[in-house]
């Protein structure tokens, strides 16, 4: 099977990621891991990738088209995919679209983990740093016994900055606005499927699984 997976910061597309990966056998990639892998190995796409990363500049489409059409050429994914991270736009979609029919392959699947805005301003706000130990701490799902306080050595939690609300908020609104068009994509060629990720993580991943095995 090969799908992708979406979902905003906080969603929990991370863990989803794990358990659809241990369930089914199927490689889990990641923008991220692609590039290290293609820069590593220093392949031609994965040079030219580097000479934009190295100036901060965003790596072309045609790059990173490229080392996704690289990635999933690999025996590895002759099975199917779990593709995390990528596509981004909709030209990118389009383009991994001619890319997997080229490889005589198709997506199956597009799963989008939905939680509300306001629940994902919770889930990644609520995080607390011992500065002492390092112990990290949730307000909602794993809160100290004494709130602002570590419970191993009495330490002052504190937050980092990109937990904070202000920082947390701009990121989601930036995500929400760049996914909306992918979404809409994808809900026009009926491959969309939405789960509600506000739920208990196996409840979600059961979920998910049938839908897979359907």
């Amino acid at each position: 099977m090969n799908v992708i997976l979406m979902g905003l910061p906080g969603a929990g597309k991370g863990t989803q990621a794990e358990r659809i990966v241990k369930e089914f056998g199927i490689p889990h990639i990641s923008t991220g891991d692609m590039f290290r892998a293609a820069v590593k190995d220093e392949t031609p796409l994965g040079l030219e990738a580097k000479s934009y990363m190295d100036k901060g500049l965003l790596v072309p489409d045609e790059v990173v088209i490229g080392i996704v059409r690289e990635r999933l050429g690999k025996d590895d994914c002759n099975k199917g995919f779990l593709l995390d991270g990528f596509p981004r736009t909709v030209p990118q979609a389009e383009a991994l679209t001619a890319t997997l029919e080229e490889l005589g392959k198709k997506l199956d699947h597009v799963i989008n983990i939905q939680v509300a805005r306001d629940v994902l301003i919770q889930r990644l706000t609520g995080r607390w740093i011992c500065p002492v130990c390092g112990t990290s701490y949730h307000t909602l799902f794993n809160p100290p016994k004494e709130p602002g306080v570590c419970d191993k050595d009495g330490g002052k939690l504190f937050q980092r900055d990109d937990d904070k609300l202000e920082v947390v908020t701009q990121r989601l609104d930036v995500n929400i606005a760049q996914t909306q068009p992918l979404i809409d994509y994808y809900a026009g060629q009926g491959l969309l499927r939405n789960i509600d990720g506000e739920r208990d993580i196996p409840v979600v991943f059961a979920e998910v699984s049938s839908l897979l095995r359907g």
